[in-house]
């Protein structure tokens, strides 16, 4: 046997081994672009929360933006909405979980779990998209003084329950708090 035999299992090896680290590295950088175009472009990322100065909007009014393709309602309630809403009993509402992104999962829709700041209740925070079909409801009208989808009939509370109609869900409460007396930041 000579020394050239010795080694030609390892010379061998050596090939197999650099062949595939060298086919791995390619696949690897052939593969990257895809993956990294699943990430979220810098206008998705700059989106993913904006601030709201809300220091202009007067009790009982409503201010609609913009956040991430869809309307926010950002309702300033009066005393007389937050009680309508925290009069109603739950064994009335139609969909008896609070849609919020704040709480757990399940949370009771009732009115302190759906407004913002709790403890007064006078801002509440909404997706204003009908959980029916995607249409846009309409401010303080409907049956119960809160908003009404005249695409099918869906009315919700001064909560933004539904409480007639066709929807299956109340309107979605997005992740939002106060950054500062006047800013609301959503995302």
């Amino acid at each position: 046997m000579s020394h050239a035999e010795d080694h030609e299992g390892t010379r061998r090896d050596f090939l197999y081994y650099a062949t595939a680290g060298a086919g791995a590295v390619t696949a690897g950088a052939a593969v990257w672009p895809l993956i990294n175009q699943m990430n979220p472009s810098a206008d998705v990322q700059a989106l993913s929360s904006i601030r709201v100065d809300v220091a202009g909007l007067d009790v009982g009014s409503q201010l609609t933006v913009k956040y991430l393709g869809k309307p926010v309602f950002i309702r300033r309630r009066t005393q007389e909405e937050i009680e309508a809403a925290r009069g109603v009993p739950m064994s009335e509402l139609i969909d008896p979980n609070a849609e919020n992104a704040n709480l757990p999962q399940g949370a009771p829709a009732t009115d302190a779990n759906r407004a913002f700041l709790e403890e007064t209740g006078e801002w509440l925070v909404m997706i204003g998209v009908c959980t029916h079909l995607g249409c846009v409801p309409i401010g303080e009208a409907g049956d119960f003084g809160g908003w009404f989808c005249p695409c099918h009939g869906s009315h919700y509370d001064t909560a933004g329950r539904i409480r007639k109609g066709p929807a299956p869900e109340n309107l979605h409460i997005p992740v939002a708090e106060f950054v500062d007396d006047t800013t609301i930041k959503l995302g």
